[in-house]
């Protein structure tokens, strides 16, 4: 009886190694040939951003950019993209993801940037990588569970690459997809795939985006019960934004049918912003962010930033909208902290990682990127804010596909549709 017991602890031992061993590769291949693919897109935004930038005239181009990229779907046989929720949606079931998505959100979001429509990178970075892993997966011909794991590998990879924030990235995916449910069994592949993502990535020139806070209020019942009022305002904001987003995207599906004629009119729409409100408006809008960061207050800049956001999104033309709550979150918190007298930089740091969480709903992958981005001198801060961000962001979100499996106010599980917000 003890002989079979050690024959059989070792057998499994000897499987877990294995199955180490495995992903331990498959971490490294992940890694290694999604970095380089996320870090040449990296170069081709900065690249698209620095000659829009240059040549303001090429936002009159936005029609043609949106064409092309009307026209290079559909001739791909893809009618209607369903883009980072069918990343999501196949972690979670076993839909496949067809590899032509990575060429294609690769192109598009280039030309979304380079035209001025206003989106950020990080949604076409999770489906570049994300699509790539799960053929690359496909190819090794592992079982459904493990091609699950090395999507989810996959979209640590690129989002680490592309923002240089290696813990947040692989955070994201393990908690994205079904909030409440942490996939555990992919945090080795996901942790070492993000570390040799950024690192190739900085090896290859990808900037790292920081901004340490020079300025943090002493702790102090006032202090904290700013944090926590400005992190509930950004909440709202936070279900907002998601409301805009998606009811901009469902009135151009339901009133304008044709897809050639929904981006040209959604273009039209981004040039009349453009000449209302500048161009600080176009493209990811980093330099608005980091102006917010360094103690700039622009009022009411959240709110373009959301009308053009979904109007982008919304007709056709591809990108992120993680990229836009940062800059949702920074603008309002830079605002708010103004009026209630808090170091508007802080407050400003304060806004963007709590709208992150808000639209998100991912506490743990936002609390890390605060550090990553703003460092470990304001972590009670910090922590406060992304706790009640969480709970009273309620249950929207930026992605469909996402569901929310545990309420935020009590300990029971949602019934399967999430808008009813109902508990069994």
């Amino acid at each position: 009886m003890h002989k079979n017991y050690s024959d059989h602890l070792l057998t499994s031992e000897l499987t877990q190694v294995k199955i180490f061993l495995k992903w331990l590769f498959l971490a490294v291949l992940c890694g290694l040939t999604i970095g380089l693919c996320a870090s040449a897109f990296a170069h081709c935004l900065h690249f698209a951003n620095e000659t829009r930038i240059r040549y303001p005239w090429l936002v009159w181009c936005l029609p043609i950019g949106g064409l092309v990229i009307v026209a290079l779907y559909r001739f791909s046989g893809v009618r209607e993209c369903k883009g980072t929720n069918l990343v999501i949606s196949s972690i979670r079931s076993d839909d496949s993801l067809p590899l032509k998505m990575a060429p294609l959100i690769f192109i598009a979001t280039v030309i979304t940037h380079l035209v001025g429509g206003s989106a950020g990178r990080e949604g076409a970075a999770l489906q570049l990588g994300g699509s790539m892993a799960h053929r690359l997966g496909q190819w090794l011909h592992l079982n459904d569970k493990d091609i699950h794991i090395i999507t989810m590998c996959g979209m640590s990879a690129a989002f680490s690459a592309l923002f240089q924030t290696p813990i947040s990235a692989a955070i994201f995916p393990m908690e994205v997809v079904s909030v409440g449910i942490f996939y555990y069994a992919a945090l080795v592949p996901c942790a070492l795939a993000s570390i040799i993502a950024t690192a190739l990535a900085a090896a290859l020139g990808v900037g790292k985006e920081a901004f340490p806070l020079s300025v943090i209020p002493k702790e102090s019942l006032l202090a904290f019960l700013q944090v926590i009022v400005l992190a509930s305002l950004c909440a709202l904001l936070a279900r907002l934004f998601c409301l805009i987003l998606h009811g901009v995207s469902d009135c151009f599906t339901m009133y304008v049918h044709n897809q050639y004629v929904r981006i040209v009119v959604g273009a039209f729409l981004l040039l009349i912003g453009a000449g209302l409100f500048g161009h600080s408006y176009l493209g990811a809008g980093m330099e608005v962010i980091e102006r917010c960061l360094n103690g700039e207050v622009i009022p009411f800049a959240f709110v373009i930033k959301m009308i053009l956001t979904a109007i982008t999104l919304g007709c056709g033309f591809k990108g992120g909208e993680i990229v836009p709550s940062f800059f949702i979150g920074a603008a309002f918190g830079a605002w708010i902290g103004s009026l209630f007298q808090m170091p508007v930089p802080f407050a400003a740091a304060i806004g963007f990682m709590s709208v992150f969480c808000g639209v998100t709903n991912c506490p743990i992958a936002s609390l890390f990127i605060s550090f990553e981005l703003f460092g470990f001198v304001a972590i009670p801060y910090f922590l406060i804010a992304d706790a009640v961000a969480y709970m009273l962001s309620g249950y929207e979100s930026l992605y469909h596909e996402q569901r929310i499996i545990y309420s935020k106010f009590s300990a029971h599980m949602l019934k399967q549709n999430r808008s009813e917000s109902k508990v069994e």
